[in-house]
C-alpha cells in the first residue's frame, strides 16, 4: 500500500484535510478506527454560532465540506445576534447527526482519490527527519510521502463518569494507544486536555409544556455560498434552566466528582464549563441555561445543552429530574468527561507542519483545540499545505486580517495553549473585516490561486462581487431630499443626503433605503433599477450591500493598521537565526522566541511576554545582516 497523503482520524478535520488533498489528484488513504463512524458528531450535534459560524463560511469559501453538509443535514437553523450590528452575526445549525456523517460518507465516497481503511495508527516511521510510512496495530506498513494527525480526543483517551474511569477515544469506540509514544520519540512534546459531554434525554420523557420553544428563523440562511436549494427548519428547541434544587444536588455530591477528587488532573474547556465547574464557581446564581436539542429526526434522543457533567449517573438522574419539565425523564446516554493527549501547538509551522518532522501535519482537537468548526479549519489548511508542498506549489497561510481561521492557527502556534481553545469574536482585532458574509471575497481568491475551486464556481461570486461594487457606486450618485424620506418613512433629517451617507447611519437599514429610491424611479437609470430589484429579492445580496456601506469607514482604518503591521509580517526571520547574539534582550523574550521560532516579526510581536523594545532590537541585528543575506523580505 502506497499514498501520497495519509490522514489518521475520520473526525471533522479528517474529512476536511483528506478531501481537500484528493482536489489535488494526490492519492488519499484516510485510516480510522471505525468507518461506519466518519463524520460522527459525538458531541452536541450543531454547527456554527457567533465565530464559530463565520470560520464553517470560510471553510465553505475555502473549498472544504462543512457548510455543504450542514446545509442538507440541518433541522434547525439561526442566524444569532441578528439584534446586533451584521460584523457579529453568526450562523448556526442544529444537525440530524446521523444525516450529517451520511452525507460526509457520501462526498468522500464520491471521491475516487480517497481510499477508506479501518485500523488504528501506532507508529509514524520516518527517515532522516522526514515522514516515510505509517505502521498500524495490525503490523501492516503504509508506504506515504505525508501525514496529517487529525485523532481528535483518541490519543490515550480516558473516560470519567463519576469515580470510575475507562479507557476510551469516546464512549463505545476504543482510545488509541502507542501513537503518542511514537510522536514523541521524533522530539515532539505531548500534554493532556479534557473535556466533557451533556447527558442524553429521552424526549417522550420530557414535559415540552414547562419548557420555552426556540424556533428556528422563518427564512434560513445557508452556510454554503454554493447552496441554492431553499433549507428548511424541521425542528423545535427547548429552552430551561437549573434551579437552587440542582445546585443543591451537584454541591451534596461534588465529592463524587472525578474533577474534584483529583482523578481528572488535566484543564478542561474555560469557556464551556462542567454543570459542576459553573455551580462552585457562580454559586451565587439563581440558575444556568440549558437547551434542549433533537439530536436526529430518526429518533427521540435529545442533547441537554448546558448540563457538560463527570457526575456518577445516579447523581445525573436526580439532577436532570430537578428541572421543571424533566421530572420523569430517562437519560439515554450519561454525559461524561474524557482526557487525551494532545501536541502543543508551538511546535508547528503556520501551515500546520511540524517543525520537527517534515511532510508531519497536525489539525483539530490534537492541537489542542475544541468544536467540530475549529477542527474542521485546521484540517483543511493542514490538507491544502501537505498537498501544495508535494506539488512544489507554494504554501498557504492566512494571516489574521483575512479570517478568523487566520487568527486561530496564528494564535495556537504563537501564544499555543494549556486548555481547549475556543474561537470569540473578541479573538479577531479586524473582526469588522471578518464578517459572515464577506467570507467569500477574502478567501475565494486564494483558493482560486492554488486551485482548489471550480473556476465556473468563482466566475459566479466573483459577478456577485461586482454586482455589489456597482451598487454601493450607484448610491453615492443619488441624492435623497429631506421630503422623500419625510413622505417614504416618515421621519425627518436636516438636510438632503447622498444615498450612501443615507445607509451609513445607524437608525437607516438598507431596506428603507430602497423605500425612499421607490418614489426616485424618474432619476433611477435602468440599471440602477435592476440593482433595487436584485437588493430587494435577495437579501444575501443586500446585507452585503448594506454591511460593506456601513462598516466601510472601520474598514479603511483596520487596513491602515494592517499594512503597518504587514511591514512586520513581511520581515522573514531565518529559520536558524542567533537569538543568542542578540545584545540586550530579556531573558524571557530570548528564550520564547528559541522556543517558537517565529517566522516574522510581526508573529515574534503577538508572543507573549516578547517586548516591543526586544522586538526593536531584534529588528535592528537582523537589518545589519541582510547584505550577507540572513535579512528577506517575501516578494
Amino acid at each position: 500500500m502506497n499514498y501520497d497523503i495519509a490522514v489518521i482520524g475520520g473526525g471533522h478535520a479528517g474529512i476536511e484535510a483528506a478531501n481537500i488533498c484528493a482536489q489535488k489528484e494526490l492519492q488519499v488513504v484516510l485510516i480510522t478506527t471505525h468507518l461506519d463512524l466518519i463524520g460522527q458528531m459525538s458531541c452536541n450535534p450543531a454547527i456554527g454560532g457567533i465565530a464559530k459560524g463565520n470560520i464553517v463560511r470560510e471553510v465553505d469559501a475555502l473549498g472544504g465540506l462543512m457548510g455543504r453538509v450542514i446545509d442538507k443535514a440541518g433541522i434547525h437553523f439561526r442566524m444569532l445576534n441578528q439584534t446586533k450590528g451584521s460584523a457579529v452575526w453568526g450562523p448556526r445549525a442544529q444537525a440530524d447527526k446521523n444525516l450529517y456523517k451520511k452525507y460526509v460518507r457520501k462526498e468522500i465516497d464520491k471521491n475516487k482519490k480517497i481510499s477508506l481503511y479501518q485500523g488504528m495508527v501506532t507508529e509514524i516511521i520516518t527517515e532522516g527527519g522526514l515522514v516515510k510510512a505509517i505502521k498500524l496495530d495490525s503490523t501492516q506498513v503504509i508506504q506515504t510521502r505525508a501525514v496529517i494527525v487529525a485523532t481528535g480526543t483518541f490519543l490515550n483517551g480516558r473516560a470519567h463518569i463519576g469515580l470510575e474511569s475507562f479507557s476510551a477515544g469516546r464512549t463505545g469506540e476504543p482510545a488509541s494507544t502507542g501513537l503518542t509514544k511514537s510522536i514523541e520519540k521524533l522530539g515532539i512534546r505531548s500534554g493532556r486536555l479534557k473535556t466533557g459531554t451533556s447527558p442524553r434525554i429521552d424526549g417522550r420523557s420530557v414535559d415540552f409544556s414547562k419548557l420555552i420553544p426556540q424556533s428556528g428563523d422563518q427564512e434560513p440562511w445557508p452556510f454554503s455560498f454554493s447552496t441554492q436549494e431553499t433549507i428548511q427548519n424541521r425542528v423545535k428547541c427547548w429552552i430551561s434552566k437549573t434551579n437552587s434544587q440542582t445546585h443543591k444536588i451537584i454541591l451534596e455530591n461534588k465529592h463524587l466528582s472525578p474533577l474534584y477528587r483529583g482523578k481528572i488532573t488535566s484543564v478542561g474547556p474555560r469557556y464551556c464549563p462542567s454543570i459542576e465547574d459553573k455551580v462552585l464557581r457562580f454559586g451565587e446564581r439563581d440558575g444556568h441555561s440549558l437547551f434542549l436539542e433533537p439530536e436526529s429526526l430518526d429518533n427521540y434522543e435529545m442533547y441537554l445543552n448546558g448540563l457538560s457533567t463527570s457526575l456518577p449517573f445516579e447523581i445525573q438522574e436526580m439532577m436532570v429530574r430537578s428541572i421543571p419539565g424533566f421530572e420523569e425523564a430517562r437519560i439515554l446516554r450519561p454525559g461524561y468527561g474524557i482526557e487525551y493527549d494532545y501536541f502543543q501547538p508551538l511546535q508547528l509551522r503556520p501551515t500546520l507542519e511540524s517543525k520537527y518532522v517534515k511532510n508531519l501535519y497536525f489539525a483539530g482537537q490534537i492541537n489542542g483545540t475544541s468544536g467540530y468548526e475549529e477542527a474542521a479549519c485546521q484540517g483543511l489548511i493542514a490538507g491544502m499545505n501537505a498537498a501544495l508542498n508535494l506539488l512544489n506549489q507554494g504554501e498557504i497561510v492566512l494571516g489574521r486580517e483575512t479570517s478568523y481561521t487566520g487568527v486561530l492557527i496564528d494564535d495556537l502556534i504563537t501564544r499555543g495553549t494549556e486548555e481547549p481553545y475556543r474561537m470569540f469574536t473578541s479573538r479577531a482585532e479586524y473582526r469588522l473585516m471578518l464578517r459572515q458574509d464577506n467570507s467569500d471575497e477574502r478567501l475565494m481568491p486564494i483558493a482560486k490561486k492554488y486551485g482548489f475551486i471550480e473556476d465556473e464556481f468563482y466566475d459566479s461570486r466573483k459577478k456577485v462581487w461586482e454586482e455589489k461594487k456597482k451598487s454601493i457606486k450607484m448610491f453615492s450618485g443619488i441624492r435623497i431630499s429631506r421630503q422623500v424620506i419625510q413622505n417614504a418613512l416618515k421621519m425627518e433629517i436636516k438636510n438632503t443626503v447622498r444615498a450612501d451617507e443615507f445607509l451609513r447611519r445607524p437608525e437607516f437599514t438598507i431596506h428603507h433605503l430602497i423605500e425612499c429610491l421607490e418614489l426616485l424611479k424618474e432619476e433611477i437609470n435602468t440599471e440602477s433599477e435592476e440593482i433595487v430589484k436584485q437588493i430587494k429579492e435577495n437579501r444575501s445580496f443586500s446585507l452585503g450591500v448594506e454591511s460593506d456601506v456601513k462598516y466601510e469607514g472601520f474598514v479603511k482604518k483596520q487596513l491602515l493598521q494592517v499594512q503597518k503591521l504587514r511591514q512586520l509580517e513581511e520581515a522573514i526571520i531565518p529559520e536558524d537565526f542567533d537569538y543568542e547574539s542578540v545584545p540586550g534582550m530579556l531573558s524571557e523574550s530570548r528564550t520564547k522566541l528559541i522556543t517558537i521560532k517565529p517566522k516574522t516579526l510581526g508573529q515574534a510581536l503577538r508572543i507573549s511576554g516578547v517586548t516591543p523594545a526586544d522586538i526593536s532590537i531584534l529588528a535592528m541585528c537582523i537589518s545589519r545582516h541582510r547584505n550577507n543575506k540572513s535579512f528577506h523580505v517575501k516578494q
